[in-house]
């Protein structure tokens, strides 16, 4: 039987591949549920297919039981998806050796910092997700300056030289999918310099979800992205990424988020109530998609 992957339209152009990955790092809530059910509709729209993945890189924080739970949630939901599931904890060598790509090109660099530090010696502003920019204290190391702080036992990040790599690259774009099926496809230009040297690889990490991210869209050969309006400017360090690395860049289609009742978006730190709870409490998969406007 041939995979998705082998799969082409009647045009001999691959069938359009979505994803959804969620992170198992706790349940899913109605965030989770109208990305699911977007992703797949946005699918079924362009006659394609979706896929599910595991984000789960943090071995802090993502646990067997909340993969389990994933899967429960979404079979509840009605949602059905091809098999295996890729986990990205089982994808360390492509990432070192997409890293190793970029430190070839002369990209990247350690860095010692520590969140306090950051905050206290960044004078450049936030980024788009509020973070403080980085301000480039370890960028100028001397080789003797590095090992000196590998030798002292220091956590190491590795960065992506953010202003060197735009100028490389030069102005780049993506191809942004309407929300609606009104209105055609929009070019739109990315802007990566404003998240500044931005981490490729965490201490207890294989990546960050920035590189991981991009290598398995890749992999996986996803066409289209689909990912609430909070990641929107994310999209300009993966595009430049992608054009690093010489990755497919796929459409990306930004959709609405599902807010609680202070106006903030559903949050597993805030405490928003589980897809779980609901079943519990009697809530039918319909009426969650009937909330959701599905």
């Amino acid at each position: 039987m041939a995979s998705l992957h082998d799969e082409h339209s009647p045009i001999g152009r691959p069938a359009p591949l979505l994803r959804f990955a969620p992170s198992p790092n706790g349940l899913l809530h109605l965030g989770h549920a109208y990305s699911a059910l977007f992703t797949r509709a946005m699918a079924m729209r362009l006659n394609g297919h979706w896929l599910l993945r595991m984000e789960d890189l943090d071995p802090d924080r993502s646990r067997h039981g909340f993969v389990a739970a994933v899967y429960e949630d979404l079979n509840w939901l009605g949602l059905n998806w091809p098999k295996p599931v890729l986990l990205q904890s089982t994808r360390s060598v492509a990432y070192a050796r997409a890293l190793e790509n970029l430190a070839d090109q002369g990209l990247t660099y350690p860095c010692f910092c520590t969140r306090a530090a950051i905050r206290e010696r960044s004078l450049a502003g936030t980024d788009p997700d509020g973070a403080p920019l980085y301000p480039g204290t370890c960028k100028s190391l001397s080789p003797e300056q590095i090992a000196k702080k590998r030798a002292e036992g220091l956590s190491e990040q590795i960065r992506l030289d953010t202003r060197t790599a735009c100028q490389r690259t030069g102005q780049l774009s993506f191809t942004e999918w309407p929300v609606s099926e009104q209105g055609p496809p929009r070019v739109s230009l990315t802007r990566p310099e404003r998240w500044g040297d931005v981490v490729m690889r965490r201490k207890n990490m294989p990546a960050a979800y920035h590189l991981a991210v991009v290598v398995d869209d890749a992999f996986q050969n996803i066409t289209h992205v689909t990912r609430g309006k909070d990641l929107e400017a994310a999209t300009d360090i993966h595009v430049l990424l992608q054009t690093l690395l010489g990755l497919p860049v796929p459409a990306y289609c930004f959709h609405r988020l599902i807010l609680d009742q202070t106006n903030q978006k559903l949050s597993k730190s805030r405490g928003a109530t589980s897809l779980q709870t609901l079943r519990k409490s009697g809530t039918t998969p319909s009426e969650i998609r009937a909330r959701l406007g599905f």
